[in-house]
């Protein structure tokens, strides 16, 4: 084994983690090709299998990669010690064993040591206990980039997704036209890899003739998430069109959605923020928005007295998204003509939950109220 001067330098040392396995495996390839030269051929690289079976094979794996970071390039040059999917790294059965954990330790103890030059470590591991003295140690010693799965259920979720959509569409070439950016992203739903293959599909479909996205593509090609079904309700009781919203109520029952889920996630959230939109248009004549991100900007030039009562996100900040979907919309509906809609909603929830009506009958009832125009 030789030996050479080490460097403490965090420029060798990386590491890819989280929850979202297509992120991370595509995000540690993309880095594995910039830390190391292409002229650096095979011997340039030395990959270990991260998934073990079994403690073992953990054990393993992290001695064969120690040793590999030990030892200079055959010919010279740069060398990148890639631990590749690592699987037990996790808080599991085979990540809490006391051979893995010794191993991890001295894995550890390693890297603080300081590498060979011209010797880098990447780790990649799609799961990772962020609580351990080893995240921590390597979160000082290098560069971490974490990529956790989005949380839908967070308010605020969609801008986030729509600019990656919109940054990964630009990479193929693809333009997305009016409200389509936002129909794909609620369509996927916030899954990297669902976003990755259907941006391709659409890219095959559209061929190089034809490089805009339109609803009707996106809806003909991408499968619908719930929270894509959610939305398109949504859509459809904001644009007033009740035959979809009964469409699309029968197809959330059928999935077996909860009938109170339905009201209070999808059909209660439009009505209200269409409240919301229409008194503040009303109250401080605000204009329709091109897009539905053009209205935070909107939003936050009015006194904070006019927009305390908003739906914010988790650090505080307006969610002006939704309410930007329902400011291209409002002009369809009158300010009390919403404020009983509300009160039709009120009225449907006590019946879910007190009566035997049917819950079918209930909802569509509902809808038709929601989502009739007024004669």
């Amino acid at each position: 084994m030789a030996t050479a001067t080490r460097s403490k330098t965090s420029s060798s040392i990386h590491a890819v983690v989280g929850s979202d396995e297509s992120e991370v495996k595509r995000t540690a390839l993309e880095l594995a090709g910039q830390l190391v030269s292409p002229d650096a051929g095979e011997f340039g690289r030395d990959i270990i299998d991260g998934s073990a079976d079994n403690a073992d094979q953990a054990v393993t794996r992290i001695h064969q990669a120690i040793e590999a970071m030990l030892t200079l390039p055959f010919f010279g040059g740069e060398k990148l010690v890639w631990l590749k999917n690592a699987n037990f790294l996790a808080d599991n059965v085979t990540g809490r064993s006391a051979g893995v954990l010794e191993a991890v330790e001295k894995l550890g103890a390693t890297l603080a040591a300081g590498l060979p030059e011209n010797v880098k470590f990447l780790l990649s591991a799609p799961d990772i206990d962020k609580r351990r003295t080893f995240y921590k140690s390597l979160s000082k010693l290098g560069k971490v980039t974490v990529c956790d799965k989005l949380d839908s259920s967070r308010s605020g979720w969609e801008e986030e997704v729509a600019g990656v959509v919109r940054a990964r569409a630009k990479e193929r070439g693809l333009r997305f036209t009016g409200d389509t950016l936002e129909l794909f992203t609620l369509f996927t739903g916030g899954d990297s890899r669902q976003i990755d293959n259907e941006l391709e599909k659409l890219d095959l479909y559209l061929g190089t003739k034809r490089r805009e996205v339109a609803s009707a593509d996106v809806r003909l090609l991408v499968p619908v998430s719930r929270q894509g079904v959610i939305f398109e309700l949504g859509n459809a009781i904001a644009q007033r069109d009740l035959c979809r919203c009964i469409a699309l109520l029968d197809q959330l029952l059928n999935q077996g959605e909860s009938p109170i889920g339905i009201l209070l996630v999808a059909i209660v959230p439009t009505v209200r923020n269409l409240l919301f939109v229409k008194d503040l248009t009303d109250r401080h004549r605000l204009p329709k928005p091109q897009m539905p991100f053009h209205f935070t900007a909107t939003l936050n030039r009015l006194p904070e007295s006019a927009t305390r009562h908003l739906p914010r996100k988790k650090d505080g900040t307006i969610n002006g998204y939704a309410l930007g979907i329902a400011a291209c919309q409002v002009h369809r509906f009158k300010l009390p003509e919403l404020q009983e809609m509300l009160a039709a909603c009120l009225r449907a929830n006590v019946q879910l939950v007190s009566t035997q009506l049917d819950d079918r009958v209930v909802l569509s009832e509902l809808l038709v109220k929601v989502a009739a125009a007024s004669r």
